[in-house]
């Protein structure tokens, strides 16, 4: 597969199953999945065409494993990172001692008074391990890699929440749980 186009088409699909659904005439139920048959039929964005094969080897291959299908491959979703209000069902889990998360120095000033926001986010996203954080944090410039005290939190009443792709999920991270 040409990763030119499969990275297109992944990152149409995150836009499209994460913020805005409707730029395709797509609808998404309450706990955001769509019908494939009916994304594959709607989806022509930037010239990129999609058929069920191409979108299946998408998915598979995604290194982030931002999708998933339901079991019999009829719907599709994004696993995380909505803008839009989707319940996900997600469990609640207890966190390892720390998570980390991956961001840049210009964002430092508001972390340290304000902690970490979901912003237009459902959730503040968190990695287990720092390699993630630094893949998430250097996609805008060189990585600064913040230490979650995640033990303390889940201790002092926050929940966590494990996405199926394996990151992790929460509604805020107060400044006073982070190592800068």
């Amino acid at each position: 597969m040409d990763n030119k186009i499969t990275k297109g088409i992944s990152k149409s699909l995150s836009y499209i199953l994460r913020h805005s659904p409707e730029t395709i005439k797509l609808k998404l139920d309450e706990n955001g999945w769509a019908e494939v048959d009916e994304l594959i039929a709607r989806f022509d964005l930037y010239d990129l065409k999609l058929d069920f094969e191409l979108l299946e080897y998408v998915v598979e291959h995604n290194d982030k494993k931002r999708f998933a299908f339901n079991a019999d491959k009829t719907k599709i979703r994004a696993n995380q990172g909505h803008s839009i209000s989707i319940e996900l069902d997600l469990d609640e889990g207890e966190p390892p001692s720390y998570l980390y998360h991956g961001t840049v120095e210009k964002f430092l000033p508001d972390i340290k008074a304000q902690g970490l926001q979901k912003m237009s986010r459902q959730h503040v996203h968190l990695s287990a391990d720092k390699e993630t954080a630094i893949k998430v944090g250097g996609r805008r410039g060189r990585p600064i890699i913040l230490i979650i005290n995640s033990k303390a939190m889940n201790k002092a009443g926050y929940k966590f929440y494990l996405s199926a792709n394996n990151v992790w999920l929460t509604a805020v991270v107060p400044a006073e749980y982070i190592t800068f």
